[in-house]
């Protein structure tokens, strides 16, 4: 069962997050407009590891194996099923460790040259910040929107 915590989350916003550069790819549409507000955000996204069963078997595998190495007779079979338990455990604790994911995003709200609000959201590139009066093109793709600065 896969278990999320979310402390704050704004991933479904990322729908660009795949974008490429220098990837060539059809446009459909280019509307040009002036940025009208602009708020960057942070998400943290707290996720634990997922699909950890055969990670947990491996590890139950490998302390029957050194378990089964101790003691004689009934004692070898006892130190086999206490190797196999004490393995399956500590390998289930380690790879179920959370871990954090970051992202950043930027809202921009935009005016067209129609006089039309369009309101964007995607990840942030470091090398094109926006600011508010900015002259942009929206880029519509087959799969997704993405907003750049129109120089």
């Amino acid at each position: 069962m896969r278990w999320v915590v979310l402390i704050l989350s704004f991933l479904p916003f990322f729908a660009n997050a795949g974008y490429q550069r220098n990837v060539a790819r059809p446009v459909d549409k280019v509307v040009f407009g002036t940025v009208d507000s602009v708020r960057y955000f942070n998400s943290t996204e707290i996720e634990y590891a997922k699909n950890n069963g055969l990670k947990t078997f491996l590890g139950a595998v490998a302390g029957g194996v050194i378990g089964h190495q101790f003691g004689g007779g009934r004692g070898k079979g006892l130190a086999t099923i206490v190797g196999t338990v004490a393995g399956a455990a500590v390998t289930n604790h380690y790879v179920s460790q959370p871990y954090e994911m970051h992202d950043e995003g930027v809202d921009l709200l935009i005016r067209t040259k129609d006089g039309q609000l369009i309101d964007v959201i995607q990840d942030v590139d470091r090398q094109m910040i926006f600011l508010r009066n900015d002259k942009v093109r929206i880029l519509y793709f087959k799969d997704g929107v993405r907003v750049d600065k129109d120089y």
